[in-house]
C-alpha cells in the first residue's frame, strides 16, 4: 500500500519513527509530513496569516518532510501538493498519550487523520496510553498487521479509525475491543504558580471520572489492558434537538 504518515508529536517523535520502520518493514510504500514541532492538543486548527515552510529529514534509511505548521496542516499539504501518488490510507501517530474521549476533540493526531478522512481517504488514528513512551515497535508492528486486515476499501466516506494501545508490553494486551468513545468530559482547574520572576502564570490540570465512564467504552477498557478501535463520524447535527425545534418552531 502507499502509505501517508503524519503525527501531532512532530517528526522526530518515537512513535512515528517506529510507525515508519514496521510499515516499511511490511512493504508498504510510506510517505512522511509531520509537524517539525510538537503540535500536541492543537485539534484541527490550520495556519492562514503565516507561511508554511518544508525541512527534509533523513538518517538512518528514514526520510520525512517536516511542516512549520499543524497537524491539519501537513495533511492538507502532503494530499494537495507534496505527494504526487495517491495514498491509499493515511495513518496518524503512533501518539504519545491515549486519545479517547473528549481528547478527540483537543487531539492533533485524531485530527490530522480527519483532514484525511475529509479529503476523500480512509484513515486510522494511532495512539498510546503512556505520555513518556522509549520504544513502541511493538506497538508499531501489532498497528501495521491491523491495518492490512482493515476493509480500507469498504469504510464509508469521511470515517476515521482511532485506535489506542494500553500502557504495557503486547504480550500482555487483553485482545482488541471494538467500542464507543467515553462521553465523560474532564473536571479541569488551574493552579497558579510562580516564575523565576516571581510572576504568576496558570498550568491546567484535569481528570476523568472514573465513577462515571462506562465499562463498554474506551477509557474504562484501554485502562483494564485492551486494545480499543473506535470508527468515528464527523456529523455534528444534532438530531434529536433538530426535531425538538421542529415542533417548537416550526
Amino acid at each position: 500500500m502507499r502509505i501517508l504518515l503524519t503525527n501531532d508529536d512532530g517528526i522526530q517523535a518515537v512513535g512515528l519513527r517506529a510507525m515508519h520502520a514496521a510499515l516499511c518493514a511490511a512493504g508498504h510504500e510510506v510517505a512522511v509530513v509531520a509537524p517539525v514541532t510538537e503540535q500536541s492538543a492543537v485539534g484541527h486548527a490550520i495556519t492562514l496569516s503565516a507561511p508554511l515552510r518544508v525541512k527534509e529529514f533523513r538518517d538512518h534509511g528514514f526520510f520525512g518532510r517536516g511542516v512549520t505548521g499543524t497537524p491539519a496542516d501537513c495533511v492538507k499539504l502532503a494530499l494537495s501538493t507534496l505527494v504526487t501518488d495517491r495514498p491509499d490510507v493515511v495513518v496518524s501517530g503512533i501518539n504519545a498519550g491515549a486519545n479517547v474521549g473528549v481528547d478527540l476533540l483537543y487531539s492533533g493526531t485524531v485530527s490530522a487523520a480527519t483532514e484525511g478522512a475529509f479529503m476523500g481517504y480512509p484513515a486510522l488514528a494511532v495512539s498510546v496510553d503512556d505520555f513518556n513512551p522509549a520504544d513502541l515497535s511493538e506497538q508499531a508492528r501489532y498497528a501495521c498487521e491491523l491495518l492490512a486486515r482493515l476493509p480500507l476499501d469498504q469504510l464509508p466516506q469521511k470515517c476515521v479509525l482511532n485506535l489506542n494501545f494500553p500502557k504495557r508490553p503486547v504480550a500482555e494486551f487483553l485482545g482488541l475491543k471494538l467500542c464507543a468513545h467515553t462521553r465523560v468530559a474532564y473536571e479541569d482547574w488551574f493552579e497558579e504558580r510562580r516564575d523565576p520572576r516571581g510572576r504568576p502564570y496558570y498550568w491546567m490540570c484535569g481528570e476523568l471520572d472514573g465513577a462515571r465512564i462506562s465499562p463498554d467504552r474506551d477509557r474504562r477498557l484501554l485502562s483494564e489492558g485492551w486494545v480499543t478501535l473506535t470508527p468515528l463520524k464527523f456529523d455534528f447535527t444534532d438530531h434529536e434537538t433538530m426535531v425538538l425545534l421542529e415542533r417548537r418552531l416550526l
